[in-house]
């Protein structure tokens, strides 16, 4: 506190937010604005996120985020994979803090990051879980994965597939080849039991571009899925998940597409 009893204000070392962004997220905008900080300045200098990323920090980060919030069902639990630097899982739990997120990643010093995220920002909602996806199988479940750059679609599936309840579904930010993986990935989508692919386009009119999201729905138990999968398909994916995971710019969560 200052000597007029108010909190001081947050350096500002990343753009002030554009008009969208109070209302994309409203009451929690100096929450984001917070986060946006901590982004520009720890996460560059410790290299979670690139430099050049600082200019687009709302457009192509915070925002493609923060409008798959309207994706998440409502007091439900949700795993953020390959969590990198916090997007989208802390944008996420800013905005839904009656889902319960839990944030997966490997390596320590994101971890680390992610922890004093988690406490800088108040989210009582959230926890850090050091792992790797296919390490938490059998040991977590969700109603919701979300995953944003970890890996291609037919392999972040067998890796969030296992994670899920029956009927949950998978998130994952993806770019302008959204509709081709998809297509591409539709014989191992359906062996691994997802039911339905969508690919939408969240936020359309309130941001450019707006994110797009494909949405896979599990039609029955993950962990009966996770019988289903190949040895060597869950090892490669493995893989994949531990050297992509969350990246911005560097290997902190670079924009799809």
């Amino acid at each position: 506190m200052n000597a007029d009893g108010q909190s001081p204000a947050v350096p500002s070392l990343s753009p002030s937010p554009p008009a969208s962004a109070r209302e994309v997220f409203g009451s929690v905008l100096p929450l984001a604005e917070r986060y946006a900080a901590m982004l520009a300045g720890d996460g560059v200098v410790r290299g979670l996120i690139g430099p050049r990323e600082t200019e687009r920090l709302w457009d192509r980060h915070l925002l493609n985020c923060a409008v798959v919030a309207g994706l998440v069902p409502r007091r439900s639990e949700l795993l953020d994979i390959g969590s990198g630097a916090g997007l989208p899982g802390l944008v996420l739990a800013m905005l839904l803090p009656d889902v319960r997120v839990t944030l997966v990643e490997p390596m320590a010093r994101r971890v680390a990051f992610l922890s004093e995220c988690v406490t800088g920002l108040g989210l009582a909602n959230v926890t850090v879980c050091r792992a790797r996806a296919e390490e938490v199988h059998g040991r977590l479940t969700a109603d919701v994965v979300t995953a944003r750059a970890v890996a291609p679609l037919d392999r972040l599936a067998g890796l969030a597939v296992p994670l899920l309840r029956a009927g949950g579904v998978i998130l994952a930010l993806k770019g302008e080849r959204a509709e081709a993986e998809a297509e591409a990935a539709g014989p191992e989508l359906r062996r691994l039991g997802v039911g339905e692919v969508s690919v939408l386009r969240a936020g359309t009119g309130l941001v450019s571009p707006a994110a797009t999201v494909v949405r896979l729905t599990v039609s029955g138990s993950g962990r009966r899925a996770a019988h289903r999968q190949p040895a060597a398909t869950a090892r490669t994916a493995g893989r994949q998940a531990s050297g992509r995971g969350g990246r911005a710019g560097r290997r902190g969560g670079s924009p799809p597409g």
